[in-house]
């Protein structure tokens, strides 16, 4: 299936987690493995850097917190990342440099790549944001099927297995998904593409595409391309 290999959506260059990417084809192989590797990642961080905040929390010393942000370990705040007020982050999450948390948001179980944007009442749960990529207000990932199935892939007619309960959405690099939309789980969207406000989405979705409707999905002009 195309678009959807660690290679295909992420830099991995802008995350303090590359490590845990490698060895891996698939960016969902690592979500159950996100909550032992933030222990191990976080003793080998520079002191100078880093604070250590109750037990398995690493925020950098740079990082900007709001006094009613609530954070649970496992988890590690890179520099320069912004929590905002009343955001809620439940433990095993790895929030990128430069990232934004913003008011309400609820974070479990992901991997924020840098400069990730998820400001506004947002619940990002078991998934994969790449770089610079933006959830608008309201938008969220849905993480587990209502049925409680185990979550598949789908995408130009394959259907691939992951053997995973819990599973939002991977966006590559730079997506940007439009306000009060729902990636339903399993979701993969590919770099550089844009997600209509109010969309449902599931399945795999190519890069550098717009996202319009079911059925409606439209490859980029050139111009657009060139503005990347």
């Amino acid at each position: 299936m195309k678009y959807v290999t660690i290679a295909e959506l992420y830099d991995l260059g802008q995350t303090i987690a590359a490590e845990l990417f490698e060895g891996k084809t698939y960016p969902w192989e690592v979500l159950p493995l996100i909550g032992e590797f933030i222990p191990k990642l976080g003793s080998t961080l520079s002191e100078e850097e880093y604070e250590r905040r109750g037990e398995n929390i690493w925020i950098a010393r740079d990082a900007v917190l709001a006094p009613t942000a609530s954070i649970n370990g496992p988890c590690i705040i890179g520099k320069g990342a912004e929590i905002r007020q009343c955001a809620f982050i439940r433990g095993n999450a790895i929030v990128g440099e430069g990232a934004v948390v913003g008011n309400s948001t609820e974070l479990k179980n992901v991997i924020l790549f840098n400069k990730v944007q998820v400001p506004h009442y947002n619940y990002v749960g078991d998934s994969i944001l790449g770089y610079k990529a933006h959830m608008g207000a309201g938008s969220i990932t849905s993480n587990v099927k209502s049925d409680k199935t185990l979550v598949s892939v789908k995408g130009e007619g394959e259907r691939m297995e992951t053997g995973l309960k819990k599973f939002g959405a991977m966006l590559g690099d730079c997506v940007e998904v439009g306000c009060n939309s729902v990636l339903n789980p399993g979701t993969v969207i590919g770099p550089h593409t844009n997600i209509y406000p109010l969309s449902s989405v599931r399945g795999v979705i190519p890069p550098a595409h717009i996202y319009k409707k079911p059925g409606e999905i439209i490859e980029k002009t050139l111009y657009e391309k060139e503005t990347l």
